[in-house]
């Protein structure tokens, strides 16, 4: 069956995407606005984009209600947001703090969750995320009414010392980290069923 984009509903359109890209990595969005209020969302249109420079990408959905999500607001008004990843253990937070809250709301209060202060950018980290990327806007890109891609570059990474295997060589235990991913519906997906190929060469084909 195919589906033209330009002719179904956008909760259709969203339900083609999340249902077949899978499993898609979570941004736990830190962001403050220029009075100094933060907030916290969750994001599963989200990935990394390159290393030179290091750079992510959020896609920010419009709100039904309200249009641009506080989240979008306060990036496009100070280009400055972390990236936390989000282990088991705190997935359930991070599911709090996509609450439908009021402007103002900051939900790392409402989900009991302690923060750390970035060292180049205002909005703070989550202390107990195991991976934060302190990011600054490099790009932003309306793709519609209230929607944006936002590219960040990547200007600091913290990884909790406990999942470092090797610093100079920037080995970390990643199985450790326990990461979760978005899944269809309101499913998430474990990142421990693993499986391995070698990326092949052109080398090594016979002739």
């Amino acid at each position: 069956m195919r589906w033209d984009m330009d002719k179904v509903a956008t909760p259709i359109a969203y339900k083609l995407l999340a249902a077949t890209v899978m499993p898609r990595p979570i941004a736990w969005v830190v962001s403050q606005d220029d009075a100094g209020q933060v907030n916290a969302a969750p994001y599963s249109f989200f990935n990394v984009m390159g290393s030179a420079p290091p750079t992510v990408a959020l896609g920010m959905l419009a709100d039904p209600a309200r249009g641009v999500k506080d989240s979008a607001c306060n990036i496009l008004q100070t280009g400055e947001f972390v990236v936390c990843l989000v282990p088991e253990r705190l997935a359930a937070a991070a599911n709090l703090t996509a609450i439908d809250a009021p402007r103002g709301v900051n939900e790392l209060v409402l989900a009991g969750l302690a923060t750390t202060a970035s060292v180049h950018i205002k909005p703070p980290r989550i202390s107990d995320s195991p991976v934060a990327f302190e990011c600054r806007t490099h790009t932003t890109v309306e793709t519609g009414p209230n929607q944006f891609v936002v590219i960040g570059q990547v200007i600091a990474v913290h990884i909790d010392d406990r999942f470092i295997l090797d610093a100079d060589r920037a080995h970390i235990d990643t199985p450790a980290l326990d990461l979760v991913a978005r899944s269809y519906g309101s499913d998430y997906v474990r990142s421990h069923d693993t499986f391995q190929l070698h990326r092949p060469t052109w080398a090594g084909r016979e002739e």
